[in-house]
């Protein structure tokens, strides 16, 4: 039985780089991307903890073990992972200065556990969670990675624009509370 909560413990947010670095584009055949979608970010432990304090990430655990997880990030840390910072730039032209939004900064569901409903699960933990105090989550995802662009579509993200960065192709993605 897999579990959601928010994330609680050092061990967790250590647990989430480990599947981190078994999903990063990096580390991944060119089939396994195409077939089974990949991560871009690389985060480190100090980040994932100071991003945890303002807003603790979703995870989905069996047997104690985090085989999913989905991280927020408050737009206070837009300059901290320079990467994202054009992510950052987009949002602040094409959305509302009104909008309170958080930004699901990465998901990632272990290879054994695909397939299971965790991604759904994840994010209606999710939702749960930040739409208590955030209107709206956003996020973006390699045009490249149609598996995540489908799976977002497909629980309600809906797309706000389409954009280049670093040489890649973005798709900037929101889901509303009224969603």
């Amino acid at each position: 039985m897999v579990a959601y909560k928010i994330t609680s413990t050092r061990e967790e947010l250590e647990q989430i780089l480990n599947l981190q670095q078994k999903n990063l584009l990096k580390n991944l055949s060119e089939e396994e991307k195409k077939e089974q979608g990949f991560v871009t970010v690389e985060h480190t432990l100090g980040i994932l903890q100071n991003m945890h304090d303002v807003q603790p990430h979703i995870i989905a655990t069996h047997q104690n073990k985090v085989v999913g997880y989905a991280l927020s990030m408050h737009q206070s840390f837009k300059n901290d992972i320079p990467v994202l910072v054009p992510m950052f730039d987009v949002i602040e032209k094409t959305v509302e200065n009104s909008l309170n939004y958080i930004v699901m900064g990465q998901i990632c569901i272990d290879k054994d556990y695909r397939g299971k409903g965790i991604f759904r699960g994840l994010y209606d933990k999710m939702k749960k969670e930040v739409f208590k105090n955030f209107d709206a989550i956003i996020t973006e995802v390699d045009a490249l990675n149609t598996r995540s662009s489908n799976a977002h579509k497909a629980i309600g993200f809906k797309e706000l624009v389409k954009y280049e960065s670093g040489g890649q192709l973005w798709e900037l993605i929101i889901i509303e509370t009224n969603s």
